[in-house]
Formats: C-alpha cells, structure tokens, sequence
C-alpha cells in the first residue's frame, strides 16, 4: 500500500514538473535578466571581455517593476466578511473581520502578499500560504497563520487546474531539498540512513542529489460523502459530531428531524521523500491552502503560460544597453585626437607630448622649424556619435511602450504640462498594470476563502480570541460565553454557527483614508463653522499630531460641558445642529428656486413686451391699408400719381 502511494506521489510530482518547466525556465530567466543583471549573451559578453571591450548593463527595469509592486503595496485589499443565512450574526461578522485582520497582524500577512505580488510581476507567479499553528508553546489552541512563500519555485500547482485563484487544486507540491545530515537529525532521529542502498539507493534525481535529499509536503483533495443531519431547532450538523455528543443534544432537548448525504472535500497532506512517507496529516478545511498570484496569463490550448511584467521588455532593454555601451565606447574610449606637426617640432619636450592625451601639463614647448609659423595643432574632436544616442532613445521609448508605464507613471517630466494630463497619463499606466493588482486582489480573496473556512474548525469551545478594528485598535472578545453588551442585553458570539460570504475591496490604507477624512472635515468646519463643536474630537482623532487622542479626549469633554454632560442635551444639540443644516440648505434652495423664478419673470417680461410691439405693428398695417389699397389700384391703370396740367397749342404751319 505504502509502495503504491509512493509511486501515485512521484509520478503526479513529474507531471506537476513537466507541466511547469517551461514557465518555470521563463521565469528563471526574467529574475536574472531583470533582477541580477544578467542581460547581455554569454558569448557576446566573453568576446567583448577578450577584445578588452566595455560591455554595459544599465538596468531600467526594476524601477518599473517596483512601480507596480508599490502601487499594489499602497492600495492593499482588505477581507470583509458579511452574514449569509439565517444563522449568521452581523455582530459575529464584525468579530469574524476583526479576527482576520488579527490573523494578517500577528502573521505579517503584509510581507506575504508584497513578496507574492512582487514574483508575480517580476517572474509571472507567486504563491502564499496558510498554515495553523498552537497559539502559545505552552497551550493547546490554535491559530491560523498566512505564511510567506519566499521561494516561488518550491511549489508545484494543479497541472489541470484551471481557476484564476486555485480554488480547483486538487493536488500540489511544497519541496525542500535538505542536506542529508540535516535530514537525519530533523526526521530520522539522528539515526544513519543508508543512502547507498535500500530505497534511498535506488533514488534518482531531483529525489536524491549529491548530498541532498528532496523533502516534499505532497498536498491531495479527494471528494468525498458525508452525511449531516438537521435538528429540532433547525441547527444542521455533522452526523458524526453529532453521534460523538448525542447525549449533550438529548439534554436540552434536541432531536434528528431529517437527514442527508451530502458531498464535500477531504484534503490532506503528507510529508515524504520519494522512498518513505514521514508524516501524514489531514487538513482541517476544503481547500489546499496554498494560492498562486498570476501575473499577465496565456491560456494556449488549454495550457497557461505566466508571464511577468518584464518578459517582452528584454530585447529593447538588450538593445538600450547595447547603444549605450557603443556610445560610450565611441565618446569616451576612443583614441584621443593627435597633434599634427612638422617634424622636428617635439624633439625638446618629446616626453610631455607622448603623454598629452593621457596627462594634464601647465605647458609644453616645440621646437621651431624653418618654414612653420606656428605651434602644433590638435585635431578637431569629431563629435558625439549622434546615431548611437538616438538608437538608445528609441529603445527607451519602446521600453515604456512595451509595460505601458510613461514618464508620467514613473513620477518624471514628460510633454505633459497641466494636472489633468499628468492624472490622465499616470492613469494610462495604472490601467495598463491593473491586472497584476487584480490577480492579487483575487488571491487575496482565496486566502480570505480558506480563512473563512477554517475559523469554524479552528476557533472552537470556550476561549478568548483578540480582534482588531480597522483603526488598529484591540480588544478581546469570548467565544461561547455570556458578553454583557453595554445595553445590558446578553450576546455569546459562535464562530461555528450561521454561514458567511467575503468580498475583497482594493483601496488606500486605513491611514491614507484617515489623513483623508481630516482634511475634509477641516474643509467641512470653513464651509460650515458650527460643525466644528460637532466633529472637534473626531478631526483631532484623525490628526498625527503627537497625543491626538489626548486633544480629542479634551474636545470631547469642552463638548460635554457645553450640554451639561447630558446625553439628551447632547442629542438635543446633535438635532439642533441637524436642523440648522436643514435650515441652510433649504435657504439655498430657496436662493435658488427664487433666482429661477426671477428669470422666469424676465422671460414672461419679455414675452409680454414682445407681443405688445406686433400688435402695434399690426394696428400700423391695418391703418396703412386704404392708402397701400389705392396705390395698388392706380399701379394696376398704369395711372400717374398727379393729374396733368394744360396741354400747349400744337405749332402752326409755316
């Protein structure tokens, strides 16, 4: 049995690997290219070096991939849980997210996601992880932790899988390759093996290598049939949790009212070398609980392809260093422009002028010739090899144009001259790198997921867990135990009970919306100055002045003895500053509605104006009708408009 699981591990571990080599070589080689600086071929690199050539790397890139990991590092997503069913509490929700913001806390779940998303953009893949530890060494709870996955190569996913967040992994690999005394002292309890024979001899690479052995976590998830049952009070539960605590049930009365097979997942996880098993365990949640951040995904046919930020961005960074080099090895390397003079002229000082390319002298001396009337020239300097500087610009600019991040995005001067344009080209460049923020926040989703799947396993019976509030601040909350809620009603919050679903929001810290929320409510106090008793101690809270809270605390009780401290006259003064608000904007509103209702008058004004002048105008035409009547008439007779006067004699004939 032992021989078949053995061999089920090794051959599921070389599919993971041949599924991932490509990705994996790729990857490799982004890191060195962008990361270490390895950019030029090996052999160019060795003829350069042989001819005594310069041969260098100006690496532009980890400038523009730390602008989308500072980007991702400025906005982080936050995990909110919210009640589902009928069971679910939104006060237990509240404490479910305080819970996990604890857990990211006390686990630095910072460092988790930045180094993921920091593989993801830099090589094409990343990966966290979630672990359950003891709380204490010396108690017997548990908490869950979210662990740093430094070495992104360690882990082999699902080569079936599918999903943007693994959610569908059914089987995965966590290697270690540990030396072999190391591995005897940490497993075998300082026992010998013997690696030259048994099992261990008939290892072959990558199981054994050199002095190392390869130690894996081998991660299952199989589906499984499970029955559960519902009880008189409409609690569904496990059939075997309750068969194991029947007699608990039956005292306070409750009873199996239905029952039903269900589907679910048993996941598991067992620690082996590729000739024994070490350790097998099985998971307390659903999912495997290692979650890849992606980087730009290829989906080829059915197989993916994870490509990092920089993966097209070789070539134009190839060629920039390639001008750069040439340029300055045409400037600065180049022989230096010689003396031309008639022979004879450096005979005196012939040492000085074998130097003067290489060493500053306060004077040399020639020597005169017949027929020369002047010293040695120097030859013009034949300038800057302009062709080689504009061939670097070009491929600075394909470099920008390849990761879409332009001089704006980076925080330098471009073309742009007005904030508008600034903001719309910084813009440009986060549109263009959101999907490495995006597959980030949908890890970070899946974490939240595997969290809210674990809680209810972990976070069992009567203890007392620490909950964070978004400001930072900490309190302490029971768990299956009577709170005396300051109403004086009673409140016992049960992780395990009620169902709850999770959205991930991707936005500025607690601290930048903070700093936010005090420069509005001082804009809000000079717009409005009443408020300003109002919101006082809340604007202090908000302030990083040193002992803020103090001057908050101060404010809060100058407000308090302005209504006598009582909460009535507080409220009292709360709605009164409510009305004078209303009060305000009904005023304004009534500014406006009477402005309108000015210019409503102006126009009918107008309108009346407009009709009096045509009745006018028609009243004129109805007076000029007779007289344009008989002008028309006398036109029509061909009749002049004055009678003529005595005709004179006809002449006489002679």
């Amino acid at each position: 049995m032992a021989d078949d699981l053995l061999k089920e591990a090794r051959d599921a571990f070389q599919l993971c690997q041949d599924n991932e080599a490509e990705n994996r070589a790729e990857a490799l080689d982004d890191i060195r290219f962008a990361r270490l600086g390895e950019q030029w071929p090996e052999a160019v690199r060795n003829a350069r070096e042989r001819e005594q050539r310069p041969c260098l790397t100006i690496n532009r890139l980890p400038a523009y991939i730390r602008q989308v990991v500072n980007d991702a590092r400025q906005n982080k997503p936050t995990i909110k849980v919210k009640p589902v069913d009928s069971g679910a509490d939104p006060e237990t929700a509240e404490v479910i997210n305080g819970l996990i913001r604890n857990i990211e806390y006390g686990s630095n779940a910072d460092v988790a996601y930045d180094t993921a998303a920091d593989c993801a953009v830099t090589s094409g893949i990343g990966y966290i992880r979630v672990g359950i530890e003891y709380a204490h060494d010396d108690t017997f709870d548990k908490d869950i932790v979210i662990q740093r996955v430094a070495n992104q190569f360690s882990v082999y996913g699902d080569p079936h899988s599918q999903a943007a967040d693994s959610s569908d992994w059914n089987v995965a690999f966590v290697t270690d390759l540990v030396k072999r005394s190391d591995f005897e002292r940490r497993y075998k309890g300082a026992a010998k093996v013997d690696w030259n024979g048994g099992e261990y001899g008939h290892l072959e690479e990558p199981w054994l290598q050199d002095e190392s052995v390869l130690v894996a976590e081998w991660w299952t998830r199989e589906e499984v049939a499970r029955k559960i049952v519902r009880l008189s009070d409409g609690t569904i539960v496990d059939l075997e949790r309750f068969k194991a605590a029947q007699d608990a049930f039956a005292a306070i009365g409750l009873q199996v009212v239905a029952e039903r097979e269900t589907r679910s997942w048993k996941v598991t996880q067992r620690l082996l070398t590729g000739a024994e098993i070490l350790e097998e365990n099985e998971w307390a949640g659903k999912y495997i609980p290692i979650i890849p951040v992606y980087g730009d995904e290829v989906n080829l046919e059915g197989k993916r392809f994870f490509r990092s930020l920089v993966r097209d961005a070789k070539d134009p960074q190839r060629m920039f260093n390639y001008w750069r080099t040439t340029s300055t090895e045409l400037v600065a390397l180049a022989p230096k422009t010689p003396f031309i003079g008639a022979k004879g002229q450096f005979k005196s000082d012939a040492q000085k002028w074998n130097t003067a390319n290489s060493q500053s002298h306060p004077y040399i001396e020639y020597d005169p010739v017949q027929g020369m009337t002047g010293p040695p020239q120097r030859q013009p300097f034949a300038g800057v090899p302009a062709g080689a500087l504009q061939e670097a610009m070009n491929a600075s600019d394909d470099l920008k144009s390849i990761m879409g991040l332009f001089d704006a995005s980076m925080g330098a001067q471009s073309n742009e001259t007005s904030g508008r344009a600034i903001i719309a080209r910084q813009r440009e460049g986060d549109t263009s790198t959101f999907h490495f923020i995006d597959n980030l926040t949908r890890a970070i989703r899946h974490t939240g997921r595997i969290l809210l799947d674990l809680i209810p396993t972990v976070y069992t019976g009567e203890r007392v867990i620490r909950v964070l509030g978004e400001d930072g601040s900490a309190q302490t909350v029971p768990l299956k135990q009577p709170v005396q809620k300051p109403d004086g009603s009673t409140k016992i919050y049960d992780l395990t009970a009620g169902k709850y679903d999770l959205v991930v929001q991707a936005g500025p810290s607690y601290t930048t919306r903070r700093e936010e929320a005090a420069n509005q409510m001082v804009e809000l106090i000079r717009a409005y100055p009443p408020a300003a008793p109002v919101i006082g101690d809340l604007l202090a809270k908000n302030l990083d002045w040193p002992e803020a809270d103090k001057v908050a605390q101060r404010l809060e009780a100058v407000a308090q003895a302005q209504t006598g401290g009582d909460p009535a006259m507080g409220q009292k003064m709360q709605h009164m500053q409510g009305e004078l608000q209303k009060l305000a904007q009904e005023n304004q509103a009534l500014k406006t509605d009477t402005a309108v209702k000015a210019r409503e008058l102006d126009i009918k004004a107008f309108e009346a104006e407009t009709k009096r002048l045509e009745a006018m105008a028609k009243l004129k035409e109805i007076e000029m009708a007779p007289a344009l009547a008989e002008i028309t008439a006398r036109q029509a007779a061909n009749t002049p408009d004055i009678a003529p006067g005595p005709q004179a004699p006809a002449p006489q004939p002679m």
